[in-house]
This record gives structure tokens, sequence and C-alpha cells, in this order.
């Protein structure tokens, strides 16, 4: 069965969509941490992402690091963290998220409630 990112991916569940080429994908997180907290996926269905291949790793990276760059400078942060936990979805993922301190990498504290357009004026505002 495909994971809810592969789905996201083919357009079958909707999403605001940041990034995407013919090999990867980035959109928002729907349970942000912060404004601006994005999701960056191989299009490639891979649970864990040490078991991607070199190339398809680093070049991912590359991916995400256009997409973070887009994001220190329309949103307001310090640096945009890099994080990888990969246990809520079967599918390798990087959470690239604005911080300000570290204490806003804390995923156990309460996410932001944004409208949907807000979702839509900042993923507007950061898409490539």
């Amino acid at each position: 069965m495909a994971s809810v990112f592969t789905r996201i991916v083919k357009g079958e569940i909707p999403c605001y969509k940041v990034a995407e080429d013919d090999r990867y994908f980035a959109f928002l997180d729907i349970n942000p941490l912060a404004k601006g907290h994005t999701l960056v996926i191989p299009k490639e269905e891979t649970d864990n992402i040490f078991d991607l291949d070199d190339r398809t790793l680093a070049d991912m990276m590359v991916f995400a690091k256009r997409i973070a760059r887009k994001i220190q400078a329309n949103i307001a942060c310090k640096k945009v963290a890099v994080v990888v936990l990969g246990l809520e979805v079967p599918h390798a993922h990087i959470h690239l998220i604005p911080i300000n301190s570290e204490k806003d990498v804390d995923f156990h504290r309460e996410k932001l409630q944004l409208t949907p357009e807000e979702f839509q004026r900042i993923a507007k505002t950061i898409s490539l």
C-alpha cells in the first residue's frame, strides 16, 4: 500500500506544494512547529532515509538546501533546522523548520493551527 506521502505526490491527497522536480517533492507540514515547516521527500518510496542510495540522498539534501534558503529569506528565523525522524510515515523525509532557538524543534510542543489561506500564502512565499 502506498504511503500517505506517495499519495500526495500522485495528487490523491491535497497538499501545499513548495517544490517539485522529477525525483523530489516538498510540501508544507500540516502540523507545523513553525510557519514554513516543510517536508522534503524523494518520490521513490523508501521507508528509511539511510536505505536511499548515496546519490539520491545527496541530491535530496541539495534539493532541500534550495528550499531552506528560500525559507530563511522569507520567514523570520535565525536558521532552518534539518530534522530526520521518520517514525510517523514510512517514507523517507526531511523536516525543514525555521528556528530561532533549539527549543523550536521540540516535536512534543503544541503545533500551530493555520488556516488554509495561511498555508497557501506561506507555500506561495517559499515556493521555488
